[in-house]
């Protein structure tokens, strides 16, 4: 593979996803309508939360709202990488993908070019909400946004990592509502991004806890979380990265007909 080559793919499949992103302005909309909807509402009654000083790493009397933000900003990621699966599953369904794959180029790359456009298009839509944050004005200032984009890079990738895991699997596009219920949900709600997950502990939930634990979502939102206040959360950052890299490795495995999931009648 010549050097050439793959910046030509890399180019034209990023820019295939931007552009498809430019022509839907309502996606923007919605992808920040949601977590501010959240942060409105669910904090509505949870402005201080003085009893989290042990599992937060700053100053436990700030905001709740800022709890919320690390979480919310990675749910505008996992609904982003689920919209880049529905969109593969299309594509396939249409031939798209086929075509793609057919190019003389390694499959591992062409669908990583895939996975780093979806993981930009959800780095800019939660850099938008958390600028939106900043000029709120609840606490948070543009330097934290900036410390904690590394993390936030990481997160967005695994998260579309997992949304390209799961195209795999999902055959038509009637089966995505069902991927939402049970899989999307469950990883957002079974993570640390509305409340610490020691208050399930607490309350006598060990099983609920400990699935919260090895939830790659609930580390994720640590590692940004802690970012966002110059600190390294390094048990958060391998989870993340190790989830990464096994994703994509799985979805890897999937697009190839010859060893993987996917069959020459899927694309």
């Amino acid at each position: 593979m010549k050097l050439l080559h793959a910046r030509l793919a890399l180019a034209a499949i990023t820019g295939r996803e931007v552009h498809k992103f430019l022509r839907q302005p309502g996606r923007l909309a919605s992808s920040l309508v949601r977590p501010l909807l959240w942060m409105v509402v669910f904090a509505a009654g949870f402005r201080q939360m003085p009893d989290l000083g042990n599992v937060m790493p700053f100053n436990p009397d700030l905001d709740y709202r800022l709890y919320m933000v690390p979480g919310l900003a990675l749910m505008v990621c996992l609904f982003n990488g689920m919209q880049s699966s529905l969109a593969m599953v299309y594509d396939r369904e249409m031939g798209v993908m086929r075509l793609l794959l057919t190019a003389p180029l390694p499959r591992g790359y062409l669908l990583a070019c895939k996975l780093a456009g979806g993981a930009f298009l959800s780095v800019l839509q939660a850099l938008a909400y958390m600028i939106i944050v900043v000029v709120w004005g609840i606490g948070l200032s543009p330097w934290q946004v900036l410390n904690a984009l590394p993390a936030l890079v990481l997160g967005a990738l695994m998260l579309s990592a997992f949304g390209l895991m799961l195209s795999v699997y999902i055959k038509q596009l009637e089966n995505f509502a069902g991927t939402m219920n049970f899989v999307i949900f469950p990883m957002f709600f079974l993570s640390s991004a509305l409340y610490p997950i020691q208050r399930m502990q607490n309350a006598g939930a060990e099983w609920i806890y400990q699935v919260s634990s090895f939830n790659p979502f609930t580390h994720a939102v640590e590692a940004l979380r802690y970012a966002l206040y110059g600190k390294i959360a390094p048990l958060s950052l391998a989870v993340v990265v190790i989830s990464s890299l096994v994703f994509y490795m799985v979805a890897a495995a999937g697009y190839d007909p010859q060893r993987g999931l996917v069959k020459s009648g899927r694309g």
